[in-house]
């Protein structure tokens, strides 16, 4: 066989070959698709490292089948003062007690926090649920 001979694709078996003006807009979009895409990462970045009130569960202690102690870390302005709902729950994840606590102003940005939340049954754990800053 001559290597210097090109081969020829027999007709019909692939698809037609791909003109400029579809290559363009295929790169077009390619394009825009990246560039929403990194935009998107950067919003959802954002809006995660900027939030003003973060908490973090450390350790729940259940008392009896009435009441759990919830202890968290709360980080925000040392000036802000923020409202924390912590819940606790059942063997099946059924909310059994639930309670809103204030976390005022003090000389550090994180707070340790524990709160006694009543229970209508048995809690397994004791969570935050979430935290916002008081207008």
């Amino acid at each position: 066989m001559d290597d210097d001979v090109p081969v020829a694709v027999p007709a019909g078996r692939y698809d037609r070959p791909v003109g400029p003006l579809r290559r363009r807009l295929t790169i077009a979009a390619v394009t825009v698709a990246g560039a929403l895409v990194l935009a998107l990462g950067a919003w959802y970045a954002w809006d995660t490292f900027t939030d003003p009130v973060q908490w973090e569960d450390v350790g729940f202690h259940v008392n009896d089948d009435r009441s759990v102690d919830v202890t968290f870390n709360v980080t925000k302005a040392a000036s802000a003062t923020v409202t924390c709902r912590v819940r606790a729950l059942s063997q099946s994840y059924g909310e059994v007690g639930v309670s809103e606590v204030e976390v005022g102003a003090a000389d550090t940005r994180t707070q340790r926090v524990t709160v006694h939340v009543m229970t209508s049954e048995l809690a397994v754990t004791g969570t935050v649920d979430r935290c916002s800053t008081v207008p």
